[in-house]
């Protein structure tokens, strides 16, 4: 049995959030931005939203028909990151977000800034940012199904993928995907967590 899914819009960005926010509080990364367990409690949120509306704005959010699951994808053109952006710009992405989250939490804006930093830029590709499912339904395949309905569209369209793992765990799944690893491991900062830069080659569609 398919598992339906559909194209997430602006009546949908409490659920996304929580979403998020649900499945996040536990990863390392998170657990890295926001070190205290009740400060994260308090502000993760916030910066789940914020990483949301960046995506419903330039970007799409893929949702699961049943509200379990979702994907935000931002498809990159070539050349367009922001690694190299000056670090004094305080317009940019990652100073943005800090601001509208936290803005005596620095790492906020590490997290954006490095990876932006490690992200391929020579190539037009499609970007998994985030992917969520609801604690109560992992492990029924559900980011499975939202992974492989845009990596379809990538093979028919020859587009390469790209994503960040946060974890060993999601890495395996990205693997079992097609996901290669791409470049040096990003190593956090004071003794942070790994991130697993990723990238999947379009595969040959058989006649």
């Amino acid at each position: 049995m398919g598992v339906a899914i559909r194209t997430a819009g602006e009546g949908d960005r409490e659920l996304v959030v929580r979403l998020l926010d649900e499945a996040f509080q536990d990863d390392p990364v998170s657990g890295w931005v926001f070190p205290g367990a009740e400060d994260r409690r308090a502000k993760h949120p916030g910066l789940m939203a914020a990483f949301t509306d960046i995506v419903l704005a330039g970007g799409r959010i893929d949702l699961t028909e049943d509200g379990s699951a979702c994907a935000l994808w931002l498809s990159m053109p070539a050349g367009d990151h922001d690694g190299d952006a000056d670090a004094d710009d305080e317009d940019d992405g990652p100073a943005q977000v800090r601001q509208a989250v936290d803005p005596d939490n620095e790492r906020i804006e590490a997290i954006g800034r490095l990876t932006d930093a490690i992200h391929p830029a020579e190539r037009a590709h499609e970007y998994l940012w985030m992917i969520a499912v609801a604690p109560g339904r992992q492990g029924e395949g559900l980011g499975t199904a939202l992974i492989e309905s845009v990596l379809d569209r990538c093979d028919r369209e020859g587009l390469p993928a790209y994503l960040e793992a946060s974890s060993a765990r999601s890495r395996k799944l990205y693997e079992r995907l097609g996901f290669e690893l791409a470049g040096p491991l990003l190593h956090l900062p004071e003794d942070g967590p790994t991130m697993w830069p990723m990238w999947r080659e379009p595969r040959t569609r058989k006649a």
